[in-house]
């Protein structure tokens, strides 16, 4: 479309009128369709089954939305359940999520037990797959920039012996005061700047692939049990293979008494 011109207005897709109706009529969407098949079929099966069974059934208690949007499927010795059809409604103060679930028992079912047979036997199958990335490049500290690590108060017990500092010296100088709800943490690690993608304040050296933690040995719980394994924030240029120099701790700045 060329700047400053208006587009024409497309009109809706028109059938010839049947007999006795008033000119062209507006073409019925596909799904609209879908859901009337699925109707009249249903309905028959209702019918065929209160007839079996002498049990009275109306159509307007079986739901005739399509299963398209699957959200999470769940299987154990007998029943399988499908979570499908999630809608999110936004309102100002919250957010109303429905979604349909059906649920199904299995296992009298020659055919669902053959597929989830199936199903278990590719599990098995990939069963010791390894993610892409299990251990981290040295050098990486990609983790030491996009993340906060929480500290608790033995944690930050734990910096201070190990910087020869008091308590109250490494809760002014490198740990941002948020105590958490349940006290588990006092707060977390300082940012050498604002922005959350900064260095943490006590990572070194000058560059990716040669940067290392200035107090590892006193490091936070935070830090020593993060696993590299399945991390997607890895730092690919680096090679994998070989070592890389430690330079000199991390040393406080003295303040002038």
């Amino acid at each position: 479309m060329r700047r400053g011109s208006r587009p024409v207005p497309s009109s809706p897709p028109r059938t010839a009128a049947a007999p006795g109706s008033r000119g062209l009529q507006p073409e019925v969407t596909l799904m609209q369709e879908t859901i009337d098949l699925i109707a009249h079929r249903e309905l028959r099966n209702l019918r065929k089954f209160t007839r079996e069974t002498g049990q009275p059934t109306r159509l307007a208690d079986l739901d005739l939305e399509p299963m398209n949007s699957v959200a999470s499927i769940e299987i154990d010795e007998e029943h399988i359940t499908i979570t499908y059809n999630q809608t999110t409604t936004r309102r100002y103060n919250a957010n109303v999520i429905s979604h349909r679930e059906w649920v199904y028992k299995y296992n009298d079912d020659a055919e669902f037990v053959e597929a989830i047979r199936r199903v278990i036997e590719l599990s098995r199958k990939h069963l010791y797959d390894l993610p892409e990335n299990v251990a981290c490049p040295p050098g990486c500290a990609e983790c030491c920039s996009g993340y906060e690590p929480f500290v608790s108060a033995v944690d930050v017990q734990r910096i201070a012996d190990h910087l020869q500092l008091s308590y109250d010296d490494v809760m002014r100088d490198y740990v941002v005061a948020r105590p958490s709800a349940d006290n588990a943490y006092v707060g977390w690690l300082r940012k050498v700047g604002d922005d959350i993608g900064d260095k943490c304040v006590f990572l070194m050296g000058p560059r990716s692939g040669r940067y290392y933690c200035g107090i590892y040995e006193g490091r936070p719980h935070d830090c020593g049990a993060f696993t590299p394994i399945g991390c997607d924030d890895v730092d690919t240029s680096l090679p994998r293979g070989g070592g890389y120099k430690v330079g000199a701790p991390f040393r406080p700045k003295r303040r002038r008494r």
